[in-house]
């Protein structure tokens, strides 16, 4: 497919960046002098301070795990062969409303400033639902850097279900459950099933057509018994990038990892409850198609927990860094009781051939390139990028706002501080979306992606990072 040679060409270009630059990412935290900012009258977290530390960046370290070969290919071809992400897209069975379909509640939660170029809402069904819950975005601007894969462009939106007992997801559930609190007396929906709860599923959606986009739904699953039966994955899915042919998400509690090869979209035959092998076929709790899990990356560390800046740090949100040589992985813990900073980090992408998509390492082990710690706590989302001519990062994070608006406050940290849009009507920096999730720059189109996630007010929509910018001069 058209994707597969421009990724051979782009990892020739990396090599070739790798060997002029190789060590200039690794270098970045330790030469790097950033002063430490405490939190001013207005609410800003100030600037970033670096990790550097070898005991506190090895909290940071990862290590691979992939399934076996044979695995994957037992599952593949008992389940009849890999649909793709187009096979996917040729089904899509439901449509996104534009914003002048959207209703005045759901236009509500778009940014105050600045203003949202495209912005789209879910289908009935799954505007409404309060068992399910967007958490993350990705799209073929991060898999590919001409912003297609194939001949598409493509969405990805993650979700989890309400009932999940994910610690990570402690924030998202006390921010939904305050807007489910409001509308408890139209809610009819049936009690949350134990069997459903923390299920992730990816809303694949055809953005080819600016004006008419489609979507259908691939549950994730790992496969078990040597690949003769699958597993739902019960994860928070608070972060998602999709790189070249990989799907990396957040695993459950936060605790790594989780990576998926888009290759290997697999199409169930059987219309059940059931989740894996039923008789002589396979069901995916009513989905038609599932996406297995290839492998993880564990922190070895020890146990997470996102309640202590200093212990081993849970995963919250995920991006795609385009201006680093090589490209990296960025991340950022999610929301934790008394906790006034958190931490952001980065991790290179591989530019072998053999391992499209998975992270650069050595002896199966995972280091951060580079770590600062933020006051913003209770991120929600996070996004790392380096204009043309800059010395250094811009780091964008998603915060909670202090005040009584849900609507959050998307922070751009630097060496010298933080700056957030200040909205005309009231002098606030609340002027972001509502319960925003997610970060995720279309670097093709320089769009900045995100969503939000109340029902009844939940969309997708695109500011351009420029637009960002100049809102906060």
């Amino acid at each position: 497919m058209k994707h597969r040679g421009r990724h051979r060409r782009r990892r020739r270009g990396q090599a070739l960046r790798a060997t002029l630059a190789g060590t200039a990412l690794a270098l970045t935290a330790a030469a790097t002098l950033i002063s430490t900012s405490q939190a001013t009258a207005d609410g800003s977290p100030g600037g970033l301070t670096p990790v550097t530390s070898a005991a506190a960046t090895a909290k940071l370290r990862l290590h691979e795990n992939l399934v076996a070969r044979d695995t994957l290919d037992t599952l593949t071809r008992r389940m009849g062969g890999n649909v793709g992400v187009d096979g996917v897209l040729q089904s899509a069975d439901r449509s996104m409303r534009d914003r002048a379909e959207c209703s005045t509640a759901e236009r509500a939660a778009l940014p105050v400033e600045p203003t949202a170029t495209r912005a789209y809402c879910w289908d009935g069904g799954d505007a409404r639902t309060r068992q399910w819950q967007p958490r993350s975005v990705t799209t073929s601007g991060d898999a590919d850097d001409d912003g297609q894969w194939g001949e598409h462009r493509v969405i990805l939106a993650g979700w989890t279900h309400h009932g999940s007992r994910v610690a990570a997801d402690r924030q998202a559930v006390a921010d939904h459950q305050a807007v489910a609190d409001r509308h408890a007396a139209d809610d009819r929906q049936a009690a949350v099933p134990a069997r459903d709860k923390g299920l992730a599923r990816i809303a694949v959606v055809d953005a080819t057509d600016p004006a008419a986009l489609t979507y259908r739904w691939v549950l994730l699953v790992a496969p078990r018994d040597g690949g003769k039966d699958f597993t739902a994955v019960r994860s928070g899915l608070g972060g998602m990038v999709w790189y070249q042919d990989k799907l990396i998400v957040t695993a459950a509690h936060g605790a790594g990892l989780l990576v998926f090869d888009m290759h290997r979209i697999l199409r169930a035959d059987v219309n059940s409850a059931a989740v894996g092998r039923t008789g002589d076929g396979y069901s995916a709790d009513g989905y038609q198609y599932v996406l297995p899990a290839i492998g993880s990356y564990a922190v070895p560390g020890g146990t997470c927990t996102a309640d202590s800046f200093t212990a081993v740090p849970c995963f919250g949100s995920l991006s795609l860094d385009r201006t680093t040589v090589p490209d990296s992985l960025v991340a950022t813990e999610p929301p934790g009781r008394d906790r006034d900073r958190a931490r952001v980090w980065r991790y290179s992408y591989s530019t072998a051939a053999h391992r499209t998509g998975l992270l650069a390492g050595s002896q199966g082990y995972v280091a951060a390139v580079e770590a600062y710690e933020t006051k913003a706590a209770g991120a929600s989302g996070v996004l790392s990028h380096t204009p043309i001519g800059a010395r250094e990062a811009q780091w964008y994070v998603g915060h909670a706002s202090d005040g009584p608006t849900p609507r959050g406050v998307l922070w751009r940290q630097t060496d010298g501080g933080a700056k957030a849009a200040t909205c005309t009507a009231d002098q606030s920096h609340a002027c972001w979306g509502l319960h925003a999730r997610s970060l995720s720059y279309w670097q093709e189109t320089g769009e900045l992606w995100t969503l939000t996630s109340p029902a009844e007010q939940r969309l997708l929509y695109a500011v351009p990072l420029s637009s960002v910018d100049d809102s906060l001069e």
